[in-house]
């Protein structure tokens, strides 16, 4: 089968099309098609091997895992003579983790894993984007920030892939929802549901006067220290991007005052919690209260110039690489 390997860390080139051995299902596992995958900035930083404590995950010297990607859909194959969850022919979306392994024709999952049947009313490139944007914005969203009805939630890069999915999950959730981006994007949040956009070129979302209960900061540009001020009481700043400064700020405000800093790594979550909550994704998905964003989708052959788009950091949604052609549309 074909798939994109990198034996060495560096910029996109080091990825490689190339022929490998296709995988055949142990017992309790399926053998999926995969029709789409993303491209992440977690990708990315795993390709780099840099900073280089993420070394410490992806092999020191050189890359443990030399096939990339963690969200797919696809189909099914062939099952393990233990599988009973799930037959050939059923269109799924998956998130594999650490695990990597999405950029390449074939994959094996445990039907236990982060696996779950795809929205009918998806194509397989929007559903693995919304496993890459959703995946990471519900938790986020519903366990780290405590999120409630009434509550005004700030999204810092409301029009990437996890922003674009927090914005319209922070309204399926009954919040009042703020989406920060740039003037090329505003139209765009707001027609995913945002009550206020602010346009970060014009205006400071933290010189506006507003305060928030909640501010999710996807592009790690905001900060706790300058986002403190216009945090409520019992408010939460919460991250997905890891800085130097962000553990002293957890670290401090666990114990002193009422205002939360948080960072956490979603592809690290037992599988089975992800399991359920593709389920929560799928049904939102097909009640038309969460759509996907995606910004491109390049050929697999093309995967070089799909990882140069995601580290331009202007790319709008989810960029998604196309692995086996077909006519991408579930049944």
């Amino acid at each position: 089968m074909k798939a994109m390997v990198y034996t060495t860390y560096g910029p996109p080139e080091v990825v490689q099309l190339k022929e490998v051995d296709k995988p055949t299902p142990k017992d309790n596992e399926v053998l999926v098609r995969i029709d789409a995958a993303v491209v992440s900035r977690g990708d990315c930083t795993a390709r780099k091997g840099a900073p280089v404590s993420i070394r410490l995950a992806t092999g020191l010297l050189r890359p443990k895992k030399p096939i990339l990607g963690t969200n797919l859909a696809g189909e099914i194959e062939a099952v393990g003579k233990a599988v009973t969850r799930f037959r050939p022919g059923d269109q799924v979306f998956a998130a594999t983790g650490a695990g990597f392994g999405a950029h390449a024709e074939y994959l094996c999952l445990p039907e236990d894993g982060a696996l779950a049947a795809m929205p009918v009313n998806a194509s397989y490139a929007e559903a693995a984007a919304i496993c890459e944007g959703g995946l990471t914005a519900l938790p986020f969203l519903r366990d780290q920030g405590k999120i409630q009805p009434g509550h005004h939630v700030l999204i810092n890069g409301a029009s990437g892939a996890v922003g674009a999915s927090a914005v319209q999950l922070a309204k399926s959730f009954g919040a009042i929802v703020t989406g920060v981006c740039s003037t090329a994007n505003v139209a765009l949040v707001r027609s995913l549901g945002a009550d206020t956009v602010i346009d970060y070129t014009k205006a400071d979302f933290t010189q506006t006067g507003q305060t928030y209960d909640l501010i999710f900061d996807t592009v790690g540009n905001g900060s706790f220290s300058r986002s403190k001020g216009v945090l409520k009481p019992g408010g939460i700043y919460v991250t997905t991007v890891l800085t130097l400064a962000i553990y002293p700020h957890m670290l401090w405000t666990a114990k002193i005052g009422d205002k939360r800093a948080i960072i956490a790594y979603s592809n690290f979550r037992p599988a089975t919690e992800k399991a359920k909550d593709l389920l929560v994704l799928k049904s939102l998905v097909e009640a038309g209260t969460l759509k996907p964003v995606i910004d491109r989708c390049f050929p697999m052959d093309q995967t070089v110039d799909a990882h140069r788009r995601v580290e331009t950091g202007h790319k709008t949604g989810t960029v998604v690489i196309s692995v086996n052609h077909t006519n991408g549309h579930a049944a």
